[in-house]
């Protein structure tokens, strides 16, 4: 007698990503209570199962759930706003004032919407975020079924949404407290820079990292004028000042780090450490290059993220996935660094790896949930398919993906958001522009 499960997905091929580069041909993936229940030859589980949503993917193939290890969702609604500035001008002169005119609850929300389908359009099962009223980022994340990791921003100047370093801290400690026991939504410390957040609140951070066992999220070593500016005030380097107040641990994920020293890197790989490497940003702010492939043999857990859609200006992470490939070859000089299929671990395992969900998300094994996506390779844009990993890689595009599950739920069905409205997070982006536009 078949087994009655949810759902059961045959699909051309499944790439697991763990082991790296298994490519399974012909197989079926069953789906029971949000999580996934075996991995199998089609004909096993025609046998096996009968479930109630049965899809026969013919020309797809099926990847873990992409992981955007760093954003800042709610830019969304910024998107465009000041483009071809360098870092320090975008940011001093025209996106601080702009937040501080018009960011509040009802900006991220509906920045955090749009960018929720934007992503899950995109394959993104999760996302790891900082910004400004988070609690209304985990609110949006929890109605629309996104698995998300919320940062508990940290600076030292007020702004809309605190005043000083202790509240933003209070504020967020009460967030953490409020989502312990949220299966999809989790937090992590996200104090914004090293020169924007003081030793010791940094050191105080640090410490209440390790008592609750939370990542730290921060900026680090993004530009070369930052960390030669670092450096003429405290007589350090940015990285060095982490490692003086203990944040230097397995807990810490370091964003954009383009400009790395070896010996930096060897401390990076000994402590631990994971980065975010946020390649199309970077380019765009002319920030620099992270080195990759050097972090990469050294053993550093190197993840991908889209930064915010107001540098990127997209939260495309199939399209940071060729950036990132193609570029860390260029950087490295030598075209077989790092593979397709270590470029596709970055873009999930390795970004749940640096979230501490390891245990739950990133990889396509049993037990683990069913945060699942659907990539049509059958198109005359990636046929004929010789490597379903390398066509992913460097041939699909976003608009490829069919389908997205998050925990065993359908959020993308055949291409049709099932948990919001695409129409009204448009809407509601474009009154944005029409406020935004008029003021300045």
């Amino acid at each position: 007698m078949p087994q009655p499960i949810a759902t059961l997905l045959n699909a051309r091929w499944i790439v697991p990503v763990e082991p790296e580069g298994l490519i399974l041909d012909h197989h079926a993936l069953a789906i029971q209570d949000g999580r996934i229940l075996a991995i199998l030859p089609r004909e096993e589980a025609a046998a096996r199962f009968s479930a109630e949503l049965c899809l026969n993917l013919d020309r797809h193939v099926l990847i873990p759930g992409l992981i955007n290890a760093h954003t800042h969702a709610s830019m969304t609604l910024l998107r465009g706003l000041a483009d071809d500035l360098p870092l320090l001008s975008w940011l001093r002169e025209h996106i601080w004032p702009a937040e501080a005119r018009w960011v509040n609850p009802e900006f991220v929300r509906d920045g955090t919407r749009l960018a929720i389908a934007e992503m899950l359009r995109g394959g993104v099962t999760c996302f790891n975020d900082m910004y400004f009223f988070p609690e209304t980022t985990a609110t949006v994340a929890r109605e629309c079924g996104m698995r998300a990791c919320v940062g508990l921003i940290a600076l030292d100047f007020p702004t809309a949404y605190a005043r000083n370093f202790d509240e933003y801290l209070n504020k967020g400690l009460e967030l953490h407290a409020r989502l312990q026991a949220d299966p999809l939504v989790r937090t992590a410390f996200a104090p914004h820079a090293p020169y924007t957040v003081s030793a010791p609140a940094l050191e105080r951070i640090g410490q209440l990292a390790a008592d609750l066992e939370l990542p730290v999220h921060i900026h680090v070593h993004e530009t070369a004028t930052e960390v030669a500016q670092f450096q003429a005030q405290h007589g350090c380097r940015p990285l060095a000042r982490l490692e003086q107040l203990g944040l230097l641990s397995p807990r810490l994920l370091a964003v954009h780090m383009t400009q790395l020293e070896a010996a930096e890197i060897e401390r990076l790989a000994r402590a631990g450490v994971h980065v975010a490497h946020c390649p199309e940003s970077n380019l765009k702010l002319a920030s620099g290059f992270c080195p990759t492939a050097r972090l990469d043999a050294a053993g550093v857990n190197v993840a991908l993220g889209t930064d915010g859609a107001a540098s990127n200006n997209d939260l495309d992470l199939l399209g940071e996935l060729r950036t990132a490939a193609l570029l860390g070859k260029g950087v490295a000089g030598d075209a077989a660094a790092l593979p397709a299929a270590r470029m596709l671990r970055m873009a999930t395992l390795n970004g749940a790896r640096a979230l501490g969900l390891a245990g739950e998300t990133g990889s396509l094994e049993p037990g683990k949930a069913a945060d699942v996506v659907a990539v049509n390779l059958g198109l005359p844009e990636t046929e004929p398919v010789y490597q379903p990993v390398s066509q992913l890689v460097y041939t699909a595009s976003r608009h490829q993906v069919s389908d997205v599950w998050v925990a065993g739920r359908r959020l993308l069905a055949d291409r049709r958001l099932t948990t919001l409205d695409p129409d009204e997070a448009v809407r509601r982006a474009r009154d944005w522009r029409r406020k935004i536009a008029a003021d300045r």
